[in-house]
């Protein structure tokens, strides 16, 4: 509780923080272990159509962003995340019945509806002052259920795969419940109706326009991570030679110092600056990934996990702290929702052209080139003037 005071976060955030634990263990649990486990072992289905269905929901999810952002400015929170979580519990539910490929298909889809209004209420949530400390905890608290999610439900589904279909759909309908008790109102001031969306939309292209420099960025370093999520087995077994239980050791070093990082990264950054942390982040991420393509020891690929964890956990509240300069503070839900959709772009490309890549080269280079996006990003913000980083 102290560390929460400390933090300055309210009542409000703190229960948006527990239902994005929810939301993120059962997305978690969903994506990595029910939708190809349970998807293929008990409901037999293709992994085509198991493929099609984790694409489905990174789609609903990141295109409803800029229309959930719009709402957001004009529609209470807990309006918005209620609707959305109902249709997320309905979506879960349907499971029951995807012996039906499109049936599949559409509950994943269906489950990415709630996703985007959770997450970006958090950040119109989080004050300016202590914005990359606040991040940190929500990166942390984001971090941790994705984390937490695919490890229960493995368990499970060892044991007994119905017990971990009742799991994700009690605590998607526990999240659900929590939303009533969210407050309600906009997430902008009362002056926001009595401007034209027209006008709105004007302030919110002059933002985006004076950021334009970084939208590289922004697509870059999620497409260099989410090319490693198909790969990241494969390359741990074949250059690695990792069993599986030194793999998920591997994982959980690197998670674990990200999420131990996230809130003391995120305090040093407010104090320091944002220039360094991107920069110094990005570049230690990308040395260290091409570092573990080099095959080496089993000791020397954990000591390696542990740097790219604090790396990452650097550049993550540092860059929301910067992408917050260029959110006009009258369309906070619109604004961020287009950033985020932007950033989305990475996400949903990055898998496929992962997966292609390793298939035509090898998992080692995937990981070489993810390595030089990153190196990339941090030479390119190396030569950007400091002013993009300065309060604007």
């Amino acid at each position: 509780m102290k560390g929460i005071r400390a933090l300055g976060l309210g009542r409000d955030i703190v229960l948006l923080a527990v239902i994005l634990f929810l939301v993120e263990f059962v997305r978690g649990a969903t994506l990595v272990s029910f939708i190809p486990i349970y998807g293929k072992d008990v409901l037999h289905i293709s992994l085509a159509i198991i493929g099609t269905a984790i694409t489905a929901h990174y789609l609903t999810d990141t295109v409803l962003k800029t229309g959930i952002g719009y709402l957001l400015d004009r529609l209470s929170a807990r309006l918005i995340i209620n609707v959305g979580l109902l249709i997320s519990l309905i979506g879960v539910a349907l499971f029951h019945f995807g012996e039906s490929n499109w049936i599949f298909i559409a509950a994943a889809a269906l489950y990415g509806v709630g996703i985007s209004p959770v997450w970006i209420v958090c950040l119109t949530k989080v004050k300016e002052e202590q914005r990359a400390a606040q991040m940190g905890f929500l990166y942390m608290i984001w971090l941790v259920g994705m984390g937490a999610g695919p490890v229960v439900l493995n368990l499970l589904m060892d044991y007994r795969p119905e017990l971990a279909f009742y799991l994700i759909v009690s605590l998607a309908a526990i999240a659900w419940l929590l939303s009533f008790f969210i407050p309600g109102g906009k997430q902008t001031d009362s002056s926001v109706n009595t401007v034209p969306f027209k006008e709105q939309w004007e302030a919110l292209r002059v933002k985006l326009k004076a950021m334009k420099p970084l939208l590289p960025g922004m697509i870059l370093q999620t497409l260099g991570a989410s090319m490693l999520v198909p790969i990241l087995p494969t390359f741990a077994s074949d250059t690695l030679s990792l069993s599986s239980s030194q793999y998920s050791v591997l994982l959980l070093l690197g998670g674990g110092c990200t999420v131990l990082g996230l809130v003391p990264m995120g305090k040093w950054s407010d104090k320091v600056g944002r220039k360094p942390f991107l920069i110094t982040g990005f570049a230690i991420f990308g040395l260290t990934l091409a570092s573990l393509s080099l095959q080496p020891s089993t000791l020397v690929a954990y000591g390696l996990a542990v740097v790219l964890g604090l790396s990452y956990s650097a550049v993550l509240p540092a860059w929301n702290a910067l992408l917050a300069l260029y959110v006009p503070p009258g369309q906070k839900g619109l604004g961020w929702s287009l950033l985020s959709t932007v950033e989305g772009i990475g996400v949903l490309i990055g898998p496929v052209v992962g997966g292609v890549l390793a298939s035509a080269f090898s998992a080692a280079t995937v990981v070489w080139i993810s390595a030089g996006l990153f190196a990339i990003i941090a030479l390119v913000y190396t030569l950007f003037p400091s002013r993009w980083f300065a309060e604007r």
